[in-house]
């Protein structure tokens, strides 16, 4: 098993779903792939578990796969974007590493 620890900056993005809105950053091509390549076994919808860091900030959670970037993308829940005080446009620097 391959240790995978990235780190890397990606603007902040809104998704606006029907009853809610949701931000993500997306990870860079090759990270997704690396990640693929490595994870045969993933949760629902194809997510990997990883442990995350923005800032002073630091929690667990999934990256999932998005097609239209052929990656992954990280979700940032409402209390990090708060603590971190990141706005959507704004790059994003992110340390993540896979859960093995």
């Amino acid at each position: 098993m391959f240790d995978l620890d990235f780190i890397f900056s990606a603007k902040l993005w809104r998704y606006q779903a029907e009853k809610a809105a949701w931000y993500f950053v997306t990870l860079p091509q090759d990270y997704g792939g690396q990640i693929k390549f490595t994870r045969e076994r993933r949760a629902g919808f194809g997510s990997v578990r990883v442990d995350v860091q923005i800032g002073q900030t630091s929690w667990k959670t999934s990256v999932f796969p998005y097609k239209e970037t052929g990656s992954y993308i990280l979700p940032i829940k409402a209390e990090v974007r708060k603590k971190e005080k990141l706005e959507v446009g704004e790059d994003v620097h992110v340390h993540l590493k896979v859960i093995p």
